[in-house]
């Protein structure tokens, strides 16, 4: 394939932690070692005020994104990026993100006839109702239908979030999978010095959940499976990875529980091979990047089955599944895996094992080739220059 100029535009990326601003980092740096030029487009960060700006970046002002202070919106303004590329014209824009700094991206592309492929990553539709703002759902989820049309093609990690988005009325929807970095995540990152410093013996047991403490990530449901697994084994201890503003009510709850913060590279692998099970009760994701991450490390995983879970665990296999919002099923899942020791050793060998074979580089591949595709002749009619302002909010 001849290399691609691609225009990548985010509003979240590394250092930033979320699994969209790790998995996009991923796919840009994938995508520039397989040959293609990719000019990354995304906020000013603060980090960035000690390094010079490269020339394959553009950062655009941000402000912080409400109760997620750490992460920023980009400028909806198109007129920088039309400027740009009409400077330097790429192939094909990839939006990574549906947020201010997607719908400027959007509407520059269009402007200038450029092909363009976006990313269904974050269910933003289902996170209002966990911050009172439910019914901005349907007008969310209408201009999230609106943004993704108006491209030549969505690209989605799971056939079940191409379904489900197809039923909704979302078009030329396609799959093109998630990898992940077995060699980051691995048991063999498993430190018995750690372990030590949470105040763990060899025999006891940790239950690891890693995210943000945040209401959409359902953590009730994880301290009430911690609860009622304790009684039966009063060693075991919780584990919790990552900050948010949940984490003083989950202090106040579960004083015993072990808080580690928000973890990074070797630390994070360390923490994750270091557990012994891994629970994620998170009913929001489009994916879930912590899963296929956990299942790496050697960790059998209890989670509902959707979203990257759905796709990677197989119960009794290498961990177990619940149906979705069934809070007893999921509790009596972290049970059932802690009750039988022989079995969650098992289970736990046949996890690193099941997402051996997930590498990022063919992930990536398919990606560029999904681009190059859009960048030969458009894909269905185009819409008249201009016309995109007067149907997407400014």
């Amino acid at each position: 394939m001849p290399p691609l100029s691609i225009a990548c535009v985010t509003e979240t990326y590394p250092p930033e932690v979320n699994g969209v601003a790790l998995t996009v980092a991923q796919v840009v740096e994938g995508l520039r070692a397989q040959g293609h030029r990719v000019d990354l487009v995304r906020p000013w960060q603060p980090a960035d005020a000690d390094r010079p700006v490269a020339a394959d970046e553009c950062l655009r002002p941000g402000w912080p994104i409400p109760r997620y202070a750490e992460l920023r919106m980009g400028s909806p303004n198109p007129l920088p990026l039309l400027a740009r590329w009409r400077a330097r014209r790429p192939d094909v824009v990839h939006i990574a993100t549906e947020g201010p700094l997607g719908w400027a991206a959007l509407q520059a592309a269009r402007r200038l006839g450029l092909p363009v492929c976006s990313d269904f990553r974050t269910n933003f539709h289902q996170y209002g109702a966990h911050y009172g703002l439910g019914w901005l759902a349907g007008p969310i989820e209408a201009y999230l239908r609106r943004f993704h049309n108006r491209c030549g093609r969505t690209l989605v990690p799971t056939e079940a979030m191409r379904q489900t988005l197809a039923a909704r009325g979302f078009q030329r929807v396609e799959v093109v999978g998630r990898g992940i970095d077995t060699q980051r995540f691995a048991p063999g990152h498993r430190s018995e010095a750690l372990r030590a410093a949470w105040g763990v013996a060899p025999h006891e047991r940790v239950m690891a959940c890693v995210g943000r403490l945040a209401p959409e990530k359902n953590l009730d449901t994880v301290l009430r499976a911690y609860e009622a697994a304790r009684r039966a084994q009063p060693g075991l201890r919780l584990l919790l990875v990552g900050d948010g503003p949940l984490r003083p009510a989950l202090r106040a709850r579960c004083p015993d529980a072990l808080f580690a913060g928000t973890q990074h590279g070797e630390a994070l692998a360390a923490h994750y091979a270091s557990a012994d099970l891994f629970v994620f009760a998170s009913l929001t994701e489009t994916y879930g990047n912590v899963v296929p991450e956990a299942l790496a490390s050697g960790l059998p995983v209890v989670a509902y089955g959707q979203a990257a879970a759905a796709e990677l665990v197989v119960s009794g296999r290498n961990g177990r599944l619940a149906a979705p919002g069934d809070a007893t099923a999921f509790i009596d899942a972290v049970i059932q895996v802690l009750g039988d020791e022989a079995g969650r050793q098992a289970m736990a060998d046949a996890a690193r094992r099941s997402v051996e074979a997930r590498g990022w580089g063919t992930v990536v591949a398919r990606i560029a080739r999904l681009l190059a595709e859009e960048a030969g002749p458009a894909v269905g009619p185009r819409r008249p220059a201009g016309s995109l302002g007067a149907t997407l909010p400014g």
